[in-house]
């Protein structure tokens, strides 16, 4: 942003100035050849009234003193003066172009002033292949015209002058979009410096870091008040998840002793009830127990949408030993293998405890649904920037539609074992605090590979 407020900035300071130098540079052109033109037309009538006792024929009027009075001139400023008689004839040319080039009556200025008029303009001459700033005018007395008085100077003159001018402009061009850029990067810095702590604010906020707040003491007013309604916003935000948050657990925390309390009376029954009433018994205490995971569950939840804590190294071969360890008891059990494939030395950066909850949850799963006799798998490899954690059984797995929906909250599958429907939830909530992802796919064989993708911990 700060490029394109800096761009804006330039570009109308560059209008600006093409607008306002472009007609000085003409206006000086023009300015140039009409100061050039009246001072030579002043000097050609001085020349002319120098000239009429000469072209007169009086007596003492001496041709070599006017031919050394235009070679003086021209010596000084550049100009070729060219004095001619009544019919056109040369009688002083400070510069010939070529021997016997003496007769002058076919030019048209020298032909206009020999009829008493003043002749100006510009021509382009063929012999000296430039163009001509020209003057002539007529050397008259007592109302009859003797001669004429031409004086030439070549455009390049003031050509050189325009082009330095022109150099001056641009000059002054090139200072003024200097400074015009260094001021247009301090407002731009000073407008674009909170709008960016406000976008890391709100990059930080959408994370889950509701603690971000932008700040409200920089930048233009709207800015002020936009990061002021922002903050307000995430502050509102925050209260709103704290207090739904705490609602989970508080309910959670409330609801676990009741349905203990539940649990004990109804198992305390079983040797009162007939055996008619023992299946009620039994479905009462199974319908208990769901209770009791859900509410498990959603304690869990809550927790898991708090926000994380600092990322540590944390090392994969030792959680997946730990959590096969705890789980061994259950397998066995159920006549289920754990087997470990992990790779030497890998590590990930994750919040203590929750590589360990999200095994616990997948190995729960995977152990509800794997078959008698056949082994649940927990394998972990390196991918690039990434550690990959496999859980994988051999169950009856899951159609693609089923996979895409698994990890919503209090969903089932069809074949249910009568979960929670937060195990899943939660697993997803624990990797993404985390930066991670996860996913599920259809494991070779059959059934079902559960794969969690964490970032790896660089290596030392």
């Amino acid at each position: 942003m700060s490029r394109r407020l800096l761009l804006g900035y330039l570009s109308l300071t560059l209008f600006v100035l093409v607008v306002l130098m472009v007609p000085l540079g003409i206006a000086d052109r023009r300015n140039e050849r009409q100061d050039l033109t009246a001072k030579v037309e002043r000097d050609a009538v001085a020349m002319a009234s120098l000239a009429e006792d000469t072209l007169e024929g009086r007596a003492g009027a001496s041709r070599a003193a006017l031919a050394g009075i235009a070679a003086r001139y021209q010596a000084r400023t550049g100009g070729r003066v060219v004095i001619t008689d009544a019919r056109g004839v040369a009688l002083v040319d400070t510069r010939p172009t070529a021997p016997g080039d003496r007769f002058f009556a076919s030019r048209p200025e020298i032909a206009a002033a020999l009829s008493g008029r003043v002749a100006t303009g510009v021509r382009h001459s063929n012999t000296l292949r430039a163009d001509l700033l020209y003057v002539a005018v007529p050397a008259a007395s007592g109302g009859r015209v003797h001669g004429a008085v031409r004086i030439t100077y070549p455009t390049s003159a003031i050509d050189a002058r325009v082009h330095r001018y022109w150099l001056v402009l641009l000059a002054i061009a090139a200072i003024v979009l200097a400074a015009a850029s260094f001021a247009g990067l301090l407002i731009a810095r000073w407008i674009t410096r909170p709008l960016g702590k406000l976008e890391q604010a709100a990059a930080a906020a959408g994370g889950g870091d509701l603690s971000a707040r932008a700040p409200v003491d920089s930048g233009p007013p709207e800015v002020k008040a936009l990061a002021a309604g922002f903050n307000d916003m995430v502050a509102r935000l925050e209260e709103l998840i704290h207090s739904q948050e705490a609602f989970v657990a508080d309910a959670s925390h409330q609801l676990r002793t009741p349905l203990t309390a539940l649990r004990l009376r109804l198992e305390n029954l079983e040797r009162d009830v007939a055996q008619p009433g023992r299946d009620d018994l039994e479905s009462a205490l199974a319908e208990v127990a769901r209770l009791s995971r859900l509410v498990d569950g959603l304690l869990a939840l809550a927790r898991a949408d708090r926000a994380p804590a600092a990322l540590e190294d944390v090392a994969v071969g030792a959680a997946v030993g730990e959590r096969l360890a705890a789980w061994s008891p259950l397998a066995a059990e159920r006549d289920v293998r754990l087997e470990r494939a992990v790779d030497d030395g890998l590590a990930v950066r994750a919040t203590p405890g929750r590589v360990e909850q999200v095994l616990d949850n997948l190995l729960a799963n995977a152990l509800e649904v794997a078959p008698r006799g056949s082994a649940v798998t927990v394998a972990a490899r390196s991918a690039g920037a990434w550690v990959e954690l496999h859980v994988i059984d051999r169950g009856p797995g899951m159609s693609a539609e089923e996979r895409a929906r698994a990890f919503d909250r209090f969903w089932q599958a069809s074949a249910g074992t009568g979960g929670s429907g937060l195990g899943l939830a939660i697993v997803r909530r624990l990797v993404a605090a985390d930066g991670g992802e996860v996913a599920l796919e259809p494991a070779d064989g059959g059934g079902l590979d559960a794969v969690v993708r964490l970032l790896s911990a660089p290596r030392r």
